[in-house]
């Protein structure tokens, strides 16, 4: 996120200032008309599925290791050293990035789901402390945040990643409503009245009005206070002095290329990145207010066209800064994959299409371990599909982000990746169950290994527990007791082919979701059934009649043998490095005929997997491929061409062995075909 596009005289002149009054004016008549025909139905329409209150579901096995490795990783400990968070002005003191004034609250928003599902007391003590001070510090208006008794700028955004924190910790201790739920009620009054003068407003906040949103859906859900017609038309007012996402989002409008060179009919910051992953749920939470199937339908075309025309293998987009279009070579901003995997999550739970819960799945297993070293204390600010070197690259490929881009490091680039990376693996795990509407059943969207503790309709308790090594094992064996017989759910990938289930030790028959969903039905007392979901290998066709290799949830690519390079070591914390990696050997090959591709499916010793597990050679599984050495153009030392399309092999054919793509840091994930003779 580039800080500089924050300029203070330019958002506090007097046209800025008129136009907030403007857009105000219009909000008031636009939010009558367009909930116009709707106005007979009112609240808010329910979600598909709920999500389940932080806490109650909890990672084990391999899962509950990845989140203890970010804990002793970076993200557990930039309370201790990193002055955006260790000096924050968030809590009193004098550290901050940009007016935006998002670095506090970003690591607030990430580190309260981490220390919570890990029972972590030192975190736990760090952001009770955190919400303490915010409490305790909001002025006579309503205003929370560094901003009380300064004469800094007061703009709205910097506030959500908050009040996400904090409602999180609401739902993992109902006591903390007390003092949580008038302190955001006070907040909510200023800020109506701020909306309704055209104030608070600047382009950060006008395109992330969605954050918001949710957060007045929580209180209108759970803690109204008599305040409904306020919060909906706090809601109304977001909506309608912000970005209008549901024109973006329209086919004749979106971008089909990388954008730098394209005019956007928008606002600009529409069209970058992080700000595209936050609005994917823009539309879903209007619907909330709007009751319009057109928000849903919006919503959903948006998502397809953005994996259309910019998506990548690993399952998430690129944007380097803006959106990047297919080249395998550009990037992928670390903010931008968390915030896709919270959106997708979301647009789940109101949608209930299993296409956002694919995709989510298929992010959190590629995309983000790819781009942290394994031990989770370095990150990168963005990543490639082909990544040959990690280092400030000369030519730089990224039009509108600094060569220094890819190094694996404390803060490359901007530092919003730094405090913002750690809410991907705890909301990932958070909300891996919900419930149906009516509370009966329970559903367990992403696979992997879990425990859920939840307490259904008719005060039937259920624990569940689900053992297994996925994504680097095809079988789940899932144990439930229950109170009550109840019906249960557990998705089905649409990538299987050929699963089966299991019931209480029965012959294994063929599994038969609907829309994605497999019931199982519960009786009273203990039961279990195993799931068994293999995959074929899959190749998806990429730019220049390049390919990509997959099998189930994981992409596969080329592991690049690397050196590292220490570039600089944080002086308060040595761990805290930035590193350069550089290519050992060569990587330019051309795979052979995809159905000699053979899959290995590697038992772990003693039936646990390494730790950490998403790094180089560590991971069970493998894909064995043939290949032959190419010719492949290089810029600089520093990136991949485009790969060459119809290669000459100039070497012989030999197998190369293809590993899972979020255990690579350096790698080749799309690759140019010859054809056997």
């Amino acid at each position: 996120m580039p800080l500089a596009m924050v300029p203070e005289d330019v958002e506090d002149g007097p046209f800025t200032m008129l136009r907030g009054v403007l857009l105000s004016l219009l909000a008031c008549f636009t939010a009558r008309s367009v909930v116009g025909g709707q106005t007979a139905t009112s609240g808010l329409a329910p979600k598909k599925f709920l999500n389940i209150p932080l806490g109650q579901v909890k990672p084990t096995g391999w899962l509950r290791d990845q989140l203890i490795v970010q804990t002793n990783g970076l993200a557990g400990h930039e309370h201790d050293f990193y002055d955006y968070v260790a000096q924050s002005d968030w809590i009193g003191g004098n550290s901050y990035y940009s007016n935006l004034e998002e670095a506090g609250s970003y690591w607030f928003n990430g580190m309260v789901p981490n220390g919570i599902l890990l029972d972590d007391p030192t975190i736990m003590s760090q952001v009770q402390q955190f919400l303490d001070y915010v409490l305790d510090h909001q002025d006579s208006t309503g205003w929370l945040g560094p901003e009380v008794n300064t004469t800094k700028p007061r703009y709205l955004w910097g506030r959500y990643p908050f009040f996400f924190g904090a409602i999180q910790m609401v739902e993992a201790n109902s006591s903390l409503a007390e003092r949580v739920v008038p302190a955001l009620h006070k907040f909510v009054s200023l800020a109506n009245t701020m909306l309704h003068n055209g104030e608070g407003l600047e382009d950060w906040t006008r395109t992330r009005w969605e954050d918001f949103v949710i957060t007045l859906q929580w209180l209108y859900d759970f803690y109204p206070e008599g305040n409904e017609d306020l919060l909906i038309d706090t809601m109304k007012q977001l909506k309608y002095t912000g970005d209008p996402w549901e024109d973006v989002f329209k086919e004749e409008y979106f971008p089909k290329t990388a954008v730098e060179h394209l005019q956007n009919p928008f606002p600009v910051l529409t069209w970058h990145g992080v700000n595209m992953a936050e609005g994917l749920k823009a539309l879903p939470s209007t619907y909330r207010f709007t009751h319009n199937q057109s928000d849903l339908d919006a919503a959903s075309t948006g998502w397809d066209l953005l994996f259309q025309y910019h998506g990548r293998p690993s399952g998430i987009y690129a944007a380097d800064e803006y959106l990047a279009g297919l080249e395998a070579v550009r990037g992928t901003e670390l903010c931008l994959v968390v915030e896709t995997m919270f959106s997708g999550s979301y647009l789940y739970q109101v949608i209930g299409d299993p296409k956002f819960a694919d995709r989510v799945e298929r992010i959190t297993y590629n995309a983000l371990p790819a781009t942290l070293t394994g031990d989770m204390w370095s990150r990168q600010y963005l990543q490639q599909q082909n990544q040959i070197a990690a280092k400030n690259m000369t030519p730089n490929p990224f039009p509108e982000d600094g060569p220094y881009s890819n190094v694996f490091g404390l803060e490359p680039n901007y530092p919003c990746c730094t405090v913002n990376h750690p809410q991907g693996w705890p909301k990932f795990i958070s909300n891996a169950f919900v419930t149906t509407p009516d509370h009966k059943s329970l559903v367990h969207v992403y696979l992997g290994p879990f425990t859920a503790n939840v307490t259904l309709a008719n005060g039937n308790k259920v624990s569940v527990a689900v053992d297994t090594l996925y994504p680097f094992s095809d079988s789940l064996t899932t144990t439930i007791h229950a109170d009550k017989a109840f019906t249960y759910y557990v998705r089905i990938p649409s990538w299987v082919s050929g699963g089966t289930i299991a019931i209480n030790g029965k012959a294994a028959k063929a599994v038969s979701p609907s829309n994605g969903l497999q019931a199982v039905p519960v009786t009273a007392g203990k039961m279990t059934f195993t799931l068994n979901l293999p995959s074929d290998i899959t190749i998806e066709s990429r730019p220049h009649n390049s390919v990509a290799v997959h099998r189930g949830p994981l992409h596969y690519a080329y592991d690049i043998a690397r050196s590292q390079k220490v570039l600089k070591q944080n002086a308060q914390q040595p761990l805290a490095v930035d590193l350069e990696f550089d290519a050992t050997e060569s990587w330019a090959f051309a795979l052979g005929d995809p159905t000699t591709f053979v899959f290995n499916a590697g038992v772990p010793e003693g039936g646990e997997l390494p730790s950490p597990i998403f790094d180089s050679g560590l991971p069970p599984f493998t894909i064995t491929a043939p290949a032959c050495p190419i010719d492949w153009a290089v810029a600089g030392d520093t990136f991949a061409a485009s790969p060459p399309e119809n290669p000459t092999c100039t070497g012989p054919v030999a197998n190369i062995t293809l590993w899972p793509f979020g255990a690579t840091k350096l790698r080749i994930g799309e690759f140019p075909t010859f054809q056997s003779d």
